[in-house]
């Protein structure tokens, strides 16, 4: 019995250690599209990795006012805010709603196709950002 419960203690740690290493390689993933799809839209995409800031400049890159980061905060109604921003994310890249919804459903396939495809950004700066 006990060559057996080692043996499984040993495959749960190597499971563990491998969901480990996918969860972070999605993250360095998500992190990179982000930070290459905002140089991408003119902005530094070192302010993907910053909490708060990288959907402040999200916002700028969609053309929302800056009150929308309110909406990031409040629970339930940042879904709605973050399904609406992924719409308008396509747009800006000149992508139609398909695309969006794409974003919502499979970001982590979508936003590298973003960052690191051939879109490009289509809007105009905004001069009241």
């Amino acid at each position: 019995m006990g060559l057996f419960a080692s043996s499984s203690g040993a495959a749960g740690a190597g499971i563990g250690v491998l969901l480990f290493i996918v969860y972070v390689a999605f993250i360095v993933l998500m992190i990179a599209s982000m930070w290459k799809t905002f140089e991408k839209a003119g902005q530094k995409g070192w302010t993907a990795i910053i909490p708060i800031l990288n959907i402040i400049v999200l916002l700028k890159v969609v053309h929302k006012e800056l009150w929308w980061i309110i909406l990031f905060i409040i629970p339930c109604v940042s879904i709605i805010a973050w399904i609406i921003v992924s719409f308008d994310v396509a747009r800006a890249f000149g992508k139609g709603a398909g695309y969006g919804l794409g974003l919502i459903i499979l970001p982590f396939i979508f936003l590298p196709m973003i960052g690191f495809g051939s879109a490009t950004y289509v809007l105009e700066p905004d001069p009241l950002f």
